[in-house]
């Protein structure tokens, strides 16, 4: 499986209201391991920075004034993530942005070239519920080194995600592994015939059923009504 792992910089908050990209920053997994076949620009977008989002990013606009416009590259992009599956966070604002510059490029939205677009921020906030979950704050939970990020910026942020969601989803990857067996043993396993057996069913009490209920009522309100559990249950 090839992720790639992205993040924008921009020069203010509206794709709409005529703010551009000014950095990509790409980070690739092939196989849930580090390739270093990244992927990063600067770009000349043609207008300065609103001063609010140089506070951020710190990207002067001087800076990118010898840079290229995002449509001059803008092949080398698609070739680049065709057919990938693209990990975001907070992915609505970023693909925004891009499909802005796609369209002012006269090429397709940003979904036409990829698998799949995944948003770990939607993962993060079903994982912990009211709690905070910018990237700063998962980087802090899960113990990802995020001392070097003074400042917003494309590639480190990729990079830092790229570590945020190994560890989000490393159950995930275990259960898969324990699942799957290791193929690499050899010889042969006793089987055992479980037919006879009759294996107990302890009903939850009361208490057990009001929390169960309460924790479902948070991820309920933290999904906005999506919560999986729920679903299966109707379906």
């Amino acid at each position: 499986m090839r992720q790639l792992f992205l993040d924008t910089e921009t020069t203010g908050l509206s794709a709409e209201g005529g703010d551009r990209v000014i950095e990509l920053g790409c980070v690739e997994l092939v196989n849930r391991k580090l390739t270093g076949n990244n992927l990063h620009f600067y770009f000349n977008p043609g207008r300065d920075s609103h001063e609010d989002a140089l506070k951020v990013h710190g990207i002067s606009n001087e800076f990118l004034r010898d840079k290229p416009k995002f449509k001059d590259v803008v092949q080398e992009i698609l070739d680049y993530v065709q057919g990938a599956e693209i990990i975001i966070h907070n992915a609505a604002f970023d693909v925004g942005f891009l499909n802005k510059e796609l369209e002012l490029a006269g090429q397709k939205p940003f979904t036409t070239f990829v698998d799949s677009v995944v948003d770990t921020l939607v993962m993060a906030k079903q994982m912990y519920p009211g709690k905070r979950n910018s990237l700063d704050a998962l980087c802090d939970r899960l113990g990802v080194d995020n001392s070097g990020r003074t400042l917003h910026g494309a590639l480190l942020d990729a990079e830092l995600l790229a570590d945020v969601y190994i560890n989000l989803t490393r159950g995930q990857e275990a259960l898969l592994i324990d699942a799957g067996g290791d193929e690499g043993q050899s010889g042969s396993e006793e089987s055992v015939d479980l037919s006879g057996f009759v294996l107990p069913v302890i009903q939850a009490n009361a208490q057990e059923q009001a929390a169960h209920e309460e924790q479902l009522a948070q991820l309920d309100k933290a999904s906005g009504g999506k919560t999986l559990w729920r679903q299966a249950a109707a379906a």
